[in-house]
């Protein structure tokens, strides 16, 4: 495909992300957002277009001073299988470590695209700010089968797809963990467009 461009979303960007996300709503396990929220969180979205429509999108959305969360990641199907989801997480990292935040999170039902990312597997509350944020609202708090996914963050590291993290869920460590945060690096193969910031459920991508 055409070379890929990573750029702020805007208010003008709303109507298609809202396509994205309600397209893959059940092959994504999206969260349903509405095209008002949307529009008033834009400028949280990153996406990603081939020269014409939007083809991805992703949301790093704070839940405290100190995680930031991965939420409606989404990649179009015709875009399927050029990395292109990895590359908008691996901007949010950026972004996120720019920021300040010291942890970025996921909640997905298919955390293996992340665990190649770097991230770990932890149980829930591990994860408080999102529960407090949003789960205990959620309908279906406590069986909505998602896994949580963190990725500790740290300035002056940058992150790209290695080895699998450890992959821990509740007191059983699957694979070794890693020695140091130096070693989860997130892909940053591409540049946002000029004039753009540095960049919950995941479409495969």
């Amino acid at each position: 495909m055409s070379t890929v461009t990573f750029r702020r979303a805007s208010t003008a960007d709303a109507a298609a992300i809202y396509r994205l996300i309600t397209e893959n709503l059940e092959i994504g396990h999206l969260l349903p957002r509405t095209l008002d929220d949307i529009e008033i969180h834009a400028a949280r979205f990153l996406v990603a277009d081939g020269g014409g429509p939007v083809i991805a999108c992703a949301e790093l959305a704070p839940l405290s001073e100190r995680v930031a969360e991965v939420r409606s990641l989404v990649v179009d199907e015709a875009a399927r299988g050029n990395h292109i989801g990895p590359r908008l997480v691996a901007e949010l990292g950026t972004e996120a470590t720019g920021r300040g935040f010291a942890t970025l999170c996921a909640f997905t039902h298919d955390p293996s695209h992340f665990v190649r990312l770097g991230f770990t597997i932890v149980p829930h509350i591990w994860v408080p700010e999102k529960i407090a944020h949003d789960c205990t609202a959620c309908p279906l708090f406590r069986r909505c089968g998602q896994y949580a996914v963190t990725l500790p963050l740290r300035a002056g590291v940058t992150v790209r797809p290695e080895e699998p993290a450890a992959v821990i869920y509740g007191a059983r460590q699957l694979t070794a963990r890693r020695p140091n945060i130096e070693r989860l690096q997130l892909a940053h193969d591409d540049t946002v467009a000029p004039g753009a910031a540095a960049p919950s459920q995941a479409v495969p991508a």
